[in-house]
């Protein structure tokens, strides 16, 4: 029987950072490259997880199979000076590893997000995703999520430009 669970991240404690760059590196090997087309090197891969956790109004949300780090989310509020946006906040760089797929840790990595956002007094719940990313559309939608809308060049690979839809639950 497998093992999983979903937590905020507040600090790197054992191979935390390890396993978030190897979930990354492969996501985004499989295609779900949150902007990296092809995964960066190692050093700068940490640094952007390390520095993530220092960003004010930001928050990660990882999900464990086993104990190791499979996926994470990021939820991202408003700018203090965004107060016309402020009852609104984004999901980012949201993915999971392919060999921790089938555990119903996305679902409950987006229903964590959810739930901080709640507790925080925030209304709304924004996200994007690329139009290939069949298995996220999938499971927002299933999870409430409304496409509101899609940008016909949201991303460029290999030359072609890719369509992006966005997406916003009411919370």
């Amino acid at each position: 029987m497998t093992d999983t669970k979903v937590e905020r991240l507040g600090e790197f404690r054992g191979n935390d950072l390890a396993d978030l760059c190897d979930a990354a590196e492969v996501a985004i090997v499989a295609g779900g490259g949150f902007g990296w087309l092809q995964p960066p090197r190692r050093d700068v891969m940490e640094a952007y997880w390390r520095g993530t956790l220092l960003v004010p109004g930001r928050t990660v949300i990882v999900g464990r199979l086993d104990g190791v780090i499979a996926g994470a989310a990021q939820l991202v509020r408003p700018r203090p000076n965004a107060e016309a946006q402020s009852f609104a906040v984004q999901v980012s760089t949201f993915f999971m590893a392919p060999w921790a797929r089938g555990h119903a840790l996305a679902p409950a990595i987006l229903e964590a997000c959810e739930d901080v956002a709640r507790r925080e007094g925030f209304t709304v719940l924004n996200m994007d995703v690329r139009e290939t990313q069949e298995r996220a559309i999938q499971i927002f939608e299933e999870s409430g999520y409304v496409r509101w809308g899609t940008h016909p060049k949201y991303e460029r690979f290999a030359g072609e430009y890719i369509a992006g839809h966005y997406y916003m639950k009411d919370l």
